[in-house]
């Protein structure tokens, strides 16, 4: 990849960087490693949210969860679950739990007890159980968790003794281990919940987080920055960084430049053609990993025309996926060919199953007594490790359906309006994807296409068809690898008859740092690791 990039253009990115760099000044931040990333949390506690840019700021920061993922093994590995086991009819699993793991401690909480089975409990009752006190502070509900059907999956939890608890299945989920995997599995600390109970401010529990993770939350200023101290007793490998940053920055090349000028050591979502910039540079470096994501155009089936299975795959046969790969990408990701990437146990490869054939969606078009379409595109305004350029994608869109007679209107907005007027489902279609958070081959389905994840709004497309969810409950009711694949390739191709969303590229994740900077290995998956980076020694001012 090295050499392609040193072939791509400087000129218009440098034209970008070099005014950015003139205006950069004193970082406003504490001293450490200091990470710019694309932009604010939606909360501090991932359960609320499926948002890529709140995972990364949480999940790994502030919590540990029962189970992880190994990414070079392949395998589930313990967590603050040191053991499992599963019943002979794999509907119940009895979960060990680790011993001596401290809870954060802050301004307004200071821990009695360590971790036990009253957290687990705690923590994923308050998502399946509506009498919960916890449950309906979550104005926006449990987006994962109701888009799989978690509460439908799980009985009940019991607590066997403290160290022990065992989560009792309806019917058996292959998938079941992986979910708590996720970076939205995470263990809240049942304490501080009753403590904020009873100063009747129980919305600070999501606020405020406290959990076991490697640091813990100091101070957070709105499109500015997130400060997190090192939690001195993390029960495994104790951050080398005293102190680690979030600096929020949305515009790529403004983070580039604080990259180049040192006021950030490690930078998110760099652009494709920003890349030639940071190899020029002696002291910068890009990690880069291929990605478990798609991203994809997704028809709101809830609207006209897109109820009308011709004209979604007349939208499809449009579009020109090569030229956006080509445009967008700069070959740093490579076409999507169904939902599931090519890392997938469970893909095929296959031609794709939506090929670029403008003659055929005119056909598709008059067919459906369609003319002079007009249509809207959302295009999200930040990056993503999945479209690094959505506006860019959109515009390409917009040229390809400008051929078959169909006119697009580009839709943005800031993130967090963005987000909000999404949530009310008035768009035609939109521009996003999704960051997979294990490598089973059911994240790519359930959580974003299932009938229960129009509900949750994971759903995009807003489309419901029971037998595309009897497939998906077929799979995961089989601990069979060769029945599991035969399955997840009949929903690829259920998909890619009835196109409720055209996925069109699995991108490689990236992230630009200097090189005196050593961190561990980038995983395929959602979510940044900062546990094992080396400390930077970056000379900025303590906020008043």
């Amino acid at each position: 990849m090295t050499e392609l990039l040193k072939r791509l253009t400087l000129g218009s990115v440098l034209c970008c960087v070099i005014p950015l760099l003139a205006a950069c000044g004193p970082s406003r931040v504490p001293s450490g490693l200091v990470y710019c990333s694309e932009g604010n949390p939606e909360s501090f506690n991932p359960q609320l949210v499926t948002s890529g840019t709140t995972v990364d700021a949480t999940s790994q920061q502030l919590y540990d969860g029962l189970v992880d993922y190994d990414a070079t093994s392949g395998q589930l590995v313990p967590s603050l679950a040191t053991a499992w086991t599963i019943s002979d009819d794999e509907r119940v699993y009895t979960f060990s739990l680790r011993t001596g793991v401290r809870f954060h401690h802050s301004n307004i909480f200071t821990p009695t007890r360590n971790f036990n089975a009253d957290d687990v409990l705690f923590s994923f009752n308050r998502i399946i159980d509506s009498t919960h006190p916890y449950h309906d502070v979550a104005k926006n509900g449990y987006p994962y968790f109701q888009s799989i059907g978690f509460s439908e999956l799980i009985d009940n939890i019991e607590k066997v003794n403290d160290y022990q608890v065992a989560f009792h299945l309806t019917q058996k989920d292959a998938s079941f281990l992986s979910n708590l995997a996720t970076g939205f599995a995470v263990i809240l600390s049942q304490e501080y919940g009753l403590q904020l109970l009873q100063a009747d401010e129980p919305e600070l529990l999501d606020k405020l987080a406290i959990g076991t993770g490697p640091f813990r939350l100091v101070d957070y200023v709105k499109n500015d920055f997130i400060r997190y101290y090192r939690n001195h007793h993390y029960w495994r490998l104790t951050p080398d960084v005293e102190q680690l940053v979030f600096d929020i920055t949305p515009k790529s090349t403004t983070r580039l430049a604080k990259l180049i000028t040192g006021d950030c050591n490690i930078s998110a979502l760099p652009k494709a053609g920003e890349l030639p910039v940071v190899i020029d540079k002696p002291n910068l470096e890009v990690d880069s990993i291929p990605g478990f994501n798609v991203a994809f155009w997704a028809f709101n089936t809830e609207r006209i025309p897109f109820n009308d299975v011709r004209v979604r795959q007349a939208l499809a046969h449009a579009v020109d996926k090569e030229n956006i790969l080509r445009a967008v990408y700069h070959q740093t990701a490579v076409e999507a060919v169904g939902l599931l990437p090519p890392l997938s146990w469970a893909y095929s490869s296959n031609k794709s199953l939506i090929d670029y054939n403008p003659e055929k969606a005119r056909k598709l078009l008059n067919d459906a007594g369609i003319s002079d379409l007009s249509i809207d595109i959302w295009a999200m305004p930040v990056a993503r490790i999945y479209n690094p350029n959505t506006h860019k994608t959109a515009e390409l869109i917009q040229a390809d359906l400008a051929r078959i007679g169909v006119k697009v209107n580009i839709v943005s907005y800031d993130w967090s309006v963005f987000n909000q007027k999404l949530s009310r489902q008035n768009y035609d279609s939109v521009l996003i994807g999704w960051n997979a958070d294990n490598s089973d081959p059911d994240n790519f389905f359930t959580p974003i296409l299932s009938c229960a994840s129009v509900d949750s709004n994971s759903n995009r497309s807003r489309w419901c068809a029971p037998e595309f969810d009897r497939i998906l409950q077929a799979a995961k009711s089989t601990t069979d690898r060769v029945e599991r694949t035969a399955l997840y390739q009949q929903a690829e191709q259920y998909v890619a008859e009835q196109v409720p969303m055209l996925p069109f590229a699995h991108a490689t994740r990236m992230v630009v740092k200097q090189k005196r900077v050593t961190q561990s290995k980038l995983t395929p998956f959602g979510g940044i690791s900062f546990t094992k980076v080396t400390p930077a020694v970056v000379a900025i001012e303590e906020p008043n």
